[in-house]
């Protein structure tokens, strides 16, 4: 671990799966000395992406950790998925970083995970430094980037270097500051040259440029600039490092992972120009007794504190709790106040990450990144701090889940063990919620997407043995009628030779107000029905509701009046009686104009300008109601109420629609009649599902 606080670097590279953020991470840990070959996500080498969900899938599902030293720093780097099904991991390891790396590549642009991120950035108002990737490819054009990237993003990105050549005739890049060109060749290997002669007119004028926006981040600068005194090199490191760290404007690099080129000048620009743990200052808390605010330094002789922002299943070592340290000192076997909790946990070794390998370290302090194994009551989220000096940090919340499916296991067998392993990737995964469907009784799974899910149920294989179904979930639809009918007689009688079966039942029937229930009102009179008999017939009531009578589900918001009946004094019996009132219910239900009720939802769609006629034209094509509308930024939220079933598989329809540009949230709101065109329906489905 590092012996001093302004020597270390936590970074998060950032950006739009696809983007190379990966093949990025593997140039940085070979140019370091840290691996002996150039990983490759391609061919599953990658010593970031190694679970075999990511090896098949060709993609990063889970944020991975590793370290290298570079020059007088040692740097801690976290790369995270692109993917919007694994985002909610990104943004909870960006809480950990100081700085970050934004990647886009120079061939499609910026893209929608590559602006959420930045969105994340600006909320927790982290340093960033752009890298534009993948300059060896064909259409690669670095222009076309940059002015997209200047078009969407603010605070200003500011060009640090030029490319020489690009596509496959990709060479090298030149350095604006101190005027040299690097030129590559194959394995990263570089040489300083000049400047190719059809270039220097452009560097000339960039670098003005360039000198222009470092000046005006540095007021001493500022006024050398303007009283006509040259900067030197020195001059414009100290205001870019601080026009940096003061979000002032992003210096943008660019150069190839995969070729390993420029990825050096990266690795000078990460040390000079993005945070240490010192430079992004005191860690505001709260004290959990007073609610008062609180500020923990980033010295190792404070009390210790620290933020859980990963947690990670092994069935083989138990669970992993990744954690941040921002202040104190931790060593081996020891003890954290956990207190989300309110819990002392103890710890034994603690352990530094390194892709899929994890050693141990005899301590850590503010700005380290370890693991801890079988924390028990710890979770992602949670603040660690010293038990007498207590201190509890604000965490960011999971994003919320966009798609639900149904999960049952594929063997009855491993019924009891589905749970128990959910159980286990729940603390992995926060975005996963795992609830009971209390009418349908159906296990509901929650996620991101149904790549998310899909890759939850892989998981679930892979580590624990156990094979699960996904489908989609039963929308609970509930039955309940529209008028009284009054008179409604059923006679149950069956006679088989000995004692016979005999019960008569008189019912009232009427519809109740919304959220009433069931009511049910014994009226008898006379002795046609001995009153030791009522509460089967309200038993066989019950029962029948639960089951309903269009089409399976819950009966609502009825009121029976028991007012009259028959018994026989040797075939009457509260078996007869039950049965009697269930089919007595059923036959004045059916004559009571039957309905179905369905749940409405309110959803909460955040969706950039341009998209609000589509999306408003596609809410009204789902039987939606559109309730209002409010400004966020730069985007638009439309409120509107929309029935479940219309929204169960609207992520991907938003996505497609708005390029993935838009994010949405649902909660129930309440239940209404279901139009008699989707009633028919609903009812045949369900017949044709018994």
């Amino acid at each position: 671990m590092s012996e001093t606080v302004g020597e270390l670097r936590n970074i998060v590279l950032v950006g739009h799966g696809g983007s190379g953020k990966t093949s990025l991470a593997e140039a940085l840990l070979f140019d370091a000395g840290v691996t002996n070959r150039l990983g490759n996500v391609d061919n599953g080498s990658s010593v970031m992406d190694f679970e075999p969900e990511e090896i098949r899938r060709n993609v990063s599902i889970s944020a991975a950790f590793h370290q290298y030293p570079w020059k007088k720093c040692r740097v801690n780097i976290i790369d995270t998925p692109g993917d919007a099904n694994f985002f909610s991991d990104t943004r909870s390891c960006l809480q950990a970083a100081d700085g970050a790396v934004v990647v886009v590549e120079a061939i499609d642009g910026v893209k929608v995970q590559t602006e959420q991120a930045w969105e994340f950035a600006d909320q927790l108002e982290m340093p960033r430094v752009l890298f534009i990737n993948k300059m060896d490819r064909d259409r690669a054009d670095f222009f076309a980037t940059v002015k997209h990237v200047t078009e969407t993003f603010t605070p200003k990105p500011t060009l640090l270097q030029l490319p020489i050549g690009a596509e496959e005739n990709f060479k090298g890049v030149v350095d604006l500051i101190s005027q040299k060109a690097y030129f590559y060749e194959e394995g990263g290997k570089s040489t300083v040259g000049e400047i190719p002669s059809e270039m220097q007119d452009q560097v000339a004028t960039e670098r003005e440029t360039l000198i222009e926006n470092i000046a005006e981040a540095d007021d001493a600068l500022l006024e050398k600039y303007l009283d006509g005194q040259p900067l030197d090199d020195n001059d414009l490191m100290q205001g870019l490092r601080a026009g940096t760290l003061n979000r002032v404007f992003v210096p943008v690099l660019c150069g190839s992972g995969t070729k390993n080129a420029g990825i050096d000048l990266l690795m000078d620009v990460i040390n000079d120009c993005l945070p240490s743990p010192v430079d992004r200052g005191p860690k505001v808390g709260i004290v959990p007794d007073t609610g008062d605010r609180m500020e923990r330094s980033p010295d190792p002789g404070e009390p210790f504190s620290a933020i859980v922002f990963k947690t990670i299943a092994d069935p083989y070592s138990g669970k992993l709790t990744v954690l941040r340290v921002y202040s104190g000192t931790a060593t081996q076997d020891g003890s954290f106040y956990n207190i989300t909790k309110s819990a002392k946990e103890r710890y034994g070794q603690l352990l530094q990450v390194a892709g899929r390998e994890q050693t141990s370290t005899p301590k850590a302090g503010p700005g380290d990144i370890v693991a801890v194994a079988k924390l028990k009551e710890t979770v992602t989220g949670d603040t660690l701090c010293d038990e007498s000096n207590k201190i509890q940090f604000e965490t960011l919340k999971p994003l919320p889940t966009l798609v639900s499916y149904a999960i049952e296991p594929k063997s009855k067998k491993d019924e009891d063990k589905v749970f128990a392993s959910i159980s286990k990737l729940l603390e992995e995964d926060p975005t996963l919620k795992l609830d009971r469907d209390a009418q349908t009784r159906e296990i509901i799974i929650s996620g991101m997407g149904q790549v998310h899910l899909e890759t939850m149920s892989e998981k679930l294989k892979r580590k624990f043995g156990v094979e699960v179904n996904l489908k989609p979930p039963k929308i609970p639809y509930k039955e309940t009628i529209k008028q009284t009918v009054r008179g409604v007689v059923y006679r149950h009688k069956k006679q088989s030779g000995g004692r016979g079966q005999f019960a008569e039942v008189h019912f009232d029937i009427s519809p109740l107000e919304e959220g009433k229930g069931f009511e049910f009102d014994e009226a008898l009179s006379g002795m046609n029905v001995p009153r030791n008999f009522v509460p089967a017939v309200e038993k066989g009531i019950v029962e029948a509701m639960q089951s309903g009578v269009l089409a399976g589900y819950p009966v609502v918001d009825v009121k029976i009046r028991f007012y009259d009946g028959k018994s026989h004094d040797v075939d009457s019996s509260e078996m007869a009686f039950k049965i009697a009132a269930s089919m007595c219910f059923k036959k004045g239900f059916n004559d009571a104009k039957p309905t179905l009720l369905e749940p409405i939802v309110n959803i909460s769609i955040t969706v950039p300008e341009e998209y609000m006629g589509d999306v408003i034209g596609d809410l009204n094509g789902r039987r939606g109601r559109v309730m209002g509308m409010d400004t966020e930024g730069k985007k638009q939220v439309i409120r509107a109420q929309v029935p479940m079933a219309e929204v169960q598989s609207y992520a991907p329809n938003l996505t497609s629609m708005t390029g993935g540009r838009a994010a949405f949230t649902t909660e129930f709101d309440h239940y209404q009649e279901v139009p008699a065109q989707i009633l028919q329906k609903v009812v045949e489905q369900a017949k044709s599902e018994e």
